[in-house]
C-alpha cells in the first residue's frame, strides 16, 4: 500500500502501548493493544484485534506509546514570536510593551503569513491536535492562518480577535460597527472550513466597549458561535473592569450581561486566577470552560488558579500554554506546571486544597479540554480519532517501567522530537513508521 494510499484509510488499526483518561481519577492502559479508526472515529481499544476487523490495515508501532491527542484551549498565535520575552512583567504592563506592539504587526500579511508559518509548523510538530486559537484583529492574515492550519490538518477554533478601546493606536479597531462589520465578514469568508472554525474573540473586557460586545452578542447569535476570552487574570485587571463596568456585579457578569458567558453560547474563559464564589457559580451554572494556564499565570505574576477547587465543584475544564505568557506550544509542560502550581498553592496558600494528580492532569489535557469540541480528548468508542504515537526510547532508564510511568516521565521530560505520529479525525498528519506484519 503506498503511504499516500495509506493516508486516506478509511478503517485500520493502531497498535502500541496505550493510555487514555476513562475519567479524573483513571488511566487505562493496554500493553501491545489496538485502537481501531473507522471513518474517523475510534471504535475502540482492545486487548487482541476482535474478529470483524481482522485483515483491515494495522500500523505497528512495536513499545511506543498511543495516547489521545492533546488539547490546548488557549493559545495566542501572534504571540509565538516572542515567547519567552517580558517574563519581569505583569499583565497591563506586558501587554502595552510587548504583546499590543507585535500584534500591530499583522497588518502587513506578509509577516503574518512568515510568523503564522512557524507557529502552524511547530504546532503540527506537537502532540496538539485541537486547539482554540487567538489571532489579531486583521481578518485577512487570521482568514490566511485558518487556511493553512486546515491544509497542515489540523483541528480547532481560531478567533478575529476585537478591541475597539483601551489599545495601541495601530491595533485599536476604528470603532465598534467596524469591528462588527469585519468580523462578520470574517465569519463569511471562513464558511467553507470544516476543521478550523470561527469563534468570537472578544480580547476581554477592557479592551471592548460595550456597544461592540452587544454588537458580538448579535453575530453570535445570528452564526451560531461560540465564544472565548480571558476572565479574571490579575488583580490590576479585575479592578479595571470593576471602573469600566459598575453594572456588573463581578467580572464574569460583564460578559453575560451580553449573552457572552456560557449558556446557549459555548464559551471558554482563560485563567480564572481570582474567581470568587458568585463568578464560579456563575460559570458553572452556565457551563462555561476554564482554560487553566499555569505556566502563563506564574510568568506574568498573576498567580496561581484554585484548579482543585475548580475540579471537585464540577466546573468544566482543561488546559492552555497561552503562548507567548506561556514559553512553549508543549501541553506536556503544561500538565507539569498544573500539578506544580497546585503544590505551591497547597503549601503556601490554602491547604484545604489538595494538589493536582497526574491522573488529572492528563484528563484535562484530553477528555476534559476535548469536551468542548464534542466527543474528542479520547480513544473510547464513538471519539473522533485524534491520537499521538510517542517513541519515548531517547529518555534511556535501567529499570523496567511500565506504560502508566512511561506517560507519567513524558509530562516531565516530553519534546516534539518524541512524536513519532499523529492523528486528527483518523487522518494521518505526520509520517507513519510501517505497516503490522
Amino acid at each position: 500500500m503506498t503511504e499516500q494510499g495509506d493516508k486516506n484509510m478509511e478503517r485500520f488499526a493502531i497498535r502500541g502501548h496505550i493510555c487514555y483518561s476513562e475519567d479524573q481519577k483513571k488511566i487505562r492502559t493496554v500493553d501491545r493493544g489496538y485502537v481501531v479508526c473507522e471513518e474517523g472515529k475510534s471504535r475502540g481499544v482492545f486487548e487482541t484485534l476482535p474478529e470483524e476487523w481482522r485483515g483491515i490495515p494495522c500500523r505497528d508501532y512495536g513499545d511506543k506509546l498511543i495516547i489521545p491527542g492533546l488539547v490546548d484551549l488557549h493559545v495566542h498565535a501572534p504571540q509565538y514570536t516572542f515567547r519567552g520575552l517580558g517574563m519581569d512583567r505583569e499583565l497591563i504592563d506586558w501587554l502595552n510593551t510587548h504583546t499590543f506592539p507585535e500584534e500591530e504587526k499583522y497588518k502587513d500579511t506578509a509577516y503574518a503569513k512568515k510568523a503564522y508559518n512557524i507557529f502552524i509548523e511547530d504546532l503540527l510538530h506537537s502532540a496538539t491536535t485541537r486547539a482554540c486559537v487567538f489571532a489579531t484583529c486583521h481578518k485577512e492574515a487570521t482568514l490566511w492562518l485558518m487556511k493553512k492550519m486546515e491544509e497542515a490538518g489540523l483541528a480547532g477554533y481560531v478567533g478575529k480577535v476585537n478591541m475597539d478601546r483601551n489599545s495601541s493606536r495601530g491595533l485599536q479597531e476604528e470603532s465598534a460597527q467596524k469591528s462588527a462589520q469585519d468580523t462578520e465578514a470574517w465569519i463569511l469568508a471562513a464558511a467553507g472550513l470544516t476543521n478550523v472554525r470561527p469563534i468570537l474573540t472578544p480580547r476581554f473586557i477592557p479592551t471592548c466597549s460595550d456597544e461592540l460586545m452587544e454588537k458580538l452578542s448579535e453575530l453570535q447569535k445570528k452564526y451560531r458561535l461560540p465564544a472565548q476570552s480571558h476572565l479574571s487574570e490579575n488583580l490590576s485587571e479585575i479592578e479595571w473592569v470593576r471602573q469600566l463596568c459598575p453594572q456588573a456585579s463581578c467580572y464574569g457578569d460583564a460578559y453575560r450581561l451580553h449573552g457572552l458567558f456560557g449558556g446557549e453560547c459555548p464559551t471558554i474563559m482563560a485563567h480564572c486566577v481570582y474567581s470568587d464564589e458568585e463568578e464560579t457559580r456563575m460559570m458553572k451554572e452556565q457551563g462555561v470552560f476554564i482554560a487553566h494556564c499555569p505556566e502563563s499565570n506564574v510568568n506574568l505574576a498573576s498567580g496561581i488558579a484554585p484548579a482543585r477547587r475548580f475540579l471537585d465543584q464540577g466546573l468544566k475544564m482543561g488546559l492552555g500554554t497561552d503562548v507567548a505568557a506561556g514559553t512553549s506550544l508543549s501541553m506536556f509542560r503544561a500538565m507539569a506546571m498544573a500539578v506544580q502550581c497546585s503544590k505551591l498553592r497547597w503549601r503556601i496558600q490554602d491547604e484545604s486544597l489538595a494538589p493536582l494528580t497526574v491522573e488529572e492532569v492528563f484528563y484535562l489535557a484530553t477528555k476534559g479540554g476535548g469536551e468542548f469540541f464534542g466527543r474528542v480528548g479520547s480513544l473510547e468508542p464513538g471519539y473522533e480519532f485524534d491520537a499521538v504515537v510517542i517513541d519515548d526510547t531517547m529518555l534511556r532508564h535501567a529499570r523496567k517501567l511500565s506504560a502508566k510511568e512511561r506517560l507519567e516521565r513524558l509530562i516531565y521530560l516530553g519534546e516534539d522530537r518524541h512524536i513519532q505520529a499523529k492523528y486528527i479525525k483518523g487522518k494521518q498528519v505526520l509520517p507513519i513508521e510501517k505497516n503490522c506484519r
